[in-house]
């Protein structure tokens, strides 16, 4: 009986012992299934995870072949750029170049078409200058009345009156057989105008040029007239020549006033008396070079400061 009761015990602690153990091992099934869940989720997050690193990992991928295409197209265009930069330096030099030997073509040009204009100025006053000697020679043997009344030679041709001006202001100068010889002689200009109250002045031409020169020289001593009237007789240059002369006005006034007896001498050079020698002028330049090495003078004329050498003298 107590065997009994001992091993109902016994049954009775196993029982016990077993479900205590069952309730154990279901726990700990419990708690594995919740590990094996929380272990389920952490492989589904770390798959997930793995997953979004793989995507990232793919635009990665991505990116870094756009970033590479995105460089090589840069690279190929600044290639591009580069080349098109060096065309057009390149281009730019060929152009500089062709304008560089262009300039220097026309600055050839110019200097060639300088020296031709240059020697075509030389013709041209070598030309005016022919031109001038030979209108001043033309009129060498010519002399100018001026103020003689047109109806003198109304009554009288104009050489005739001409002999009769010479007869009356100057008899010495007649030549054998007591007439002038005289080429030609007219008014100028040949048509009278009718609204001009002044007479048209006469030109005469000599055959002879001393009998031109010794009426010249009688006109400076002495006024002309012809019946009463009184007419004025002057050599007839070029205009040139008349320029220059003109150019000499201030300095032959003042000589005059100063005593120096000045004359315009063919074709217009000045001479003047001064320490008892006879000087002569070319040009303006060269008497006031003169007068700048005597002080005296120089203040007197008041001709700027200029270096220069001794003109000529004469006697």
């Amino acid at each position: 009986m107590q065997y009994k009761t001992q091993l109902r015990e016994a049954e009775d602690n196993w029982e016990k012992n077993l479900e205590t153990k069952i309730s154990h091992l279901e726990t700990e099934n419990s708690v594995l299934k919740a590990k094996i869940n929380q272990l389920e989720n952490e492989a589904k997050e770390m798959k997930d995870e793995a997953k979004k690193m793989k995507d990232e990992a793919k635009q990665m991928r991505d990116e870094e072949k756009r970033m590479k295409d995105d460089l090589q197209r840069k690279s190929d265009q600044k290639e591009n750029d580069d080349q098109k930069s060096r065309d057009e330096i390149q281009s730019l030099r060929t152009r500089i170049q062709q304008l560089e030997l262009s300039d220097l073509t026309r600055q050839q040009d110019t200097i060639k078409q300088n020296q031709k204009n240059e020697k075509i100025e030389e013709n041209m006053k070598h030309l005016i200058h022919k031109t001038e000697v030979l209108e001043n020679h033309s009129r060498r043997d010519n002399l100018r009345i001026i103020g003689l009344p047109e109806d003198h030679d109304k009554r009288k041709i104009l050489d005739i009156i001409l002999q009769e001006i010479i007869q009356e202001n100057c008899p010495d100068i007649l030549e054998q057989e007591g007439k002038v010889e005289i080429e030609r002689i007219h008014r100028s200009p040949p048509v009278l105008n009718p609204q001009l109250t002044t007479p048209r002045n006469v030109i005469a031409k000599f055959k002879n040029y001393q009998t031109k020169e010794n009426i010249l020289q009688a006109v400076k001593k002495k006024s002309f007239r012809h019946h009463r009237t009184t007419v004025r007789i002057t050599q007839i240059l070029a205009e040139s020549i008349l320029k220059d002369r003109k150019a000499w006005n201030m300095i032959f006034q003042k000589s005059r006033e100063l005593g120096l007896q000045p004359r315009i001498n063919y074709p217009a050079k000045l001479t003047i008396s001064l320490e008892g020698k006879v000087w002569s002028f070319n040009k303006i330049e060269e008497f006031q070079k003169f007068v700048k090495k005597r002080p005296e003078q120089n203040r007197k004329f008041d001709v700027p400061a200029q270096n220069s050498r001794e003109p000529s003298k004469g006697n």
